[in-house]
């Protein structure tokens, strides 16, 4: 039963009750000034739906939003956001106390986001858990923290292909720089580097259908660095580019494709994290024909952006890989995702559009065969994006860590967490505006073409359209305070996850 969650939830509200209360205590020092200056938010929602909840309705909401049934969820978060480091303002203060300056090289961080779900049975979960500290250009993060995509836009995009923010945050030792550090007027650097951990072994091994693999306790390493050409107060023309990355390694893995055991316990000394970053080692299931150590993936990405007076019009490209064989050009860049957006000059109907066309298809060709004394010709092809014979493929609690439009395997609804349409054609329309200061709103429309896999493809082509429209109003109540009120309604057509249709509604109220 759930007593002992609810008391815990029920602890953490009278907590951040508390807490709200005595945020003007402390003053003075980092540590002080982030234990006063927080802020609090309580939101509940429910979405009801026929089928599955649509795929605009749950994706790209780090997982919170369950697509089986009608369901509801109450959460509840404490935070407090350091803030950016600034030299120039930091400078101007040069006047001012030491001990002043140095709070401001020193910030701290963190937030404690924890959610009681109703669907279809009740679950009690800590959903973001972290510390930030931040030393002038430098942040130290640890635990698990939303994270938002590189060079595309949270709230219109389809999602990044290797990081995106379609699956539950995971926990991580992170070190990064998360703003741009200018080596010069124009040219500057910014990047991450990170370990941590998946953290559903347990309900992997609870979910999939008897026989089939899965993975618990398997580690992640990710990282990332991009470059930025051109400064937008000089000259309206910016480059942003650079490579993202990830490695699962470790773990436990049960009834591994390729192998006779039932069990695979992976190596995760000190050198098998050091291959993680640079792609070496081999698995147990390689034989004769060694690859790198676990399941390695990446993008490379790249934007163009020209500002105008009052708007601006940015270009962007995510090319994802598995192997050798796409992060080069040993067979051709022909899949990827090709992205415009536009933000307009102020208006009171649409303020920004993005349109993205992605494409799987290729994935080196459909052929792999390795060398041999017959035919001593290496080709790499047939990648088999987000599936893996050892790890359950690029999925966090069933959900497509990368882009949504690579079908999340809980859509299977057979045990098995398999992508089974990794091979795609997508057309993906959104736009959003701001009709009255209180009222925003979004429109989002993908149209998806999908071949399965080149090992098992679908006898037909499957096809998809996906709608959501939803509105969000801010507004205020004599004696309780400000709110925020949101709703969707949400649709899915066709033959690749069904014909769903869905109503979702949430109002939560700041502390």
């Amino acid at each position: 039963m759930l007593r002992r969650p609810q008391i815990v939830f029920a602890l953490g509200l009278l907590l951040c009750t508390a807490a709200v209360r005595a945020q003007n205590i402390y003053k003075g020092s980092a540590l002080q000034e982030a234990l006063s200056s927080f802020h609090a938010n309580a939101e509940l929602g429910a979405t009801v739906n026929n089928g599955f909840t649509p795929l605009w309705m749950a994706a790209n909401q780090y997982g919170l939003t369950g697509i089986k049934g009608s369901n509801a969820d109450l959460r509840v978060g404490i935070f407090h956001d350091a803030d950016s480091y600034d030299e120039e303002a930091n400078a101007e203060r040069g006047a001012q106390a030491a001990a002043d300056t140095k709070r401001r090289n020193w910030r701290i961080g963190y937030g404690l986001d924890a959610v009681l779900e109703f669907a279809p049975e009740a679950e009690f979960f800590i959903h973001q858990a972290y510390a930030d500290i931040n030393y002038r250009r430098l942040l130290l993060s640890i635990g698990a923290k939303e994270r938002g995509l590189e060079l595309k836009n949270d709230e219109l995009s389809s999602g990044a292909q290797t990081l995106g923010i379609n699956a539950r945050p995971m926990p991580a030792v992170r070190i990064e720089v998360p703003d741009y550090w200018p080596l010069s007027p124009a040219i500057a650097l910014r990047g991450h580097f990170s370990y941590g951990w998946m953290t559903d072994g347990k309900w992997q091994r609870d979910y999939v259908a008897p026989g089939i693999h899965y993975a618990r306790h398997a580690l992640l390493h990710t990282k990332a660095l991009f470059l930025r050409l051109g400064n937008e107060a000089r000259f309206p023309l910016t480059f942003e580019g650079g490579l993202e990355m990830a490695c699962q390694f470790g773990g436990h893995i049960h009834n591994p494709i390729g192998s006779e055991k039932k069990l695979i316990r992976m190596p995760h000394g000190v050198k098998d994290y050091f291959m993680a970053i640079y792609g070496g080692g081999s698995d147990e299931t390689d034989g004769d024909y060694l690859n790198a150590q676990g399941n390695t993936t990446g993008s490379w990405l790249a934007s163009l952006a020209y500002k105008g007076e009052g708007w601006r019009l940015r270009a962007y490209y995510d090319h994802f890989f598995e192997d050798h064989s796409q992060a080069f050009l040993q067979y051709g860049w022909r899949d990827g995702l090709i992205g415009i957006e536009a933000t307009l000059p102020q208006n009171r109907f649409v303020t920004t559009v993005v349109y993205e066309h992605l494409r799987t298809t290729h994935q080196s060709g459909p052929i792999y065969h390795d060398r041999t004394a017959d035919m001593p010709i290496q080709i790499s092809a047939a990648d088999n994006y987000y599936n893996h014979n050892l790890y359950q493929g690029w999925q966090h609690y069933g959900m497509a860590i990368g882009n949504p439009l690579f079908t999340s395997p809980l859509y299977n609804d057979n045990g098995d967490l398999q992508f089974v349409g990794n091979r795609f054609t997508a057309h993906h329309l959104a736009f959003c505006g701001d009709p009255t200061p209180a009222l925003h709103y979004r429109f989002l429309y993908s149209h998806i073409r999908n071949w399965g896999t080149y090992n098992i493809p679908f006898p037909e082509v499957r096809h998809d359209n996906s709608f959501l429209l939803e509105a969000t109003y801010q507004g205020t109540i004599r004696r309780f305070g400000g709110y925020s009120l949101k709703a969707a309604v949400g649709a899915d057509f066709g033959n690749l996850i069904g014909n769903n249709f869905g109503l979702q509604i949430s109002v939560s109220k700041p502390f």
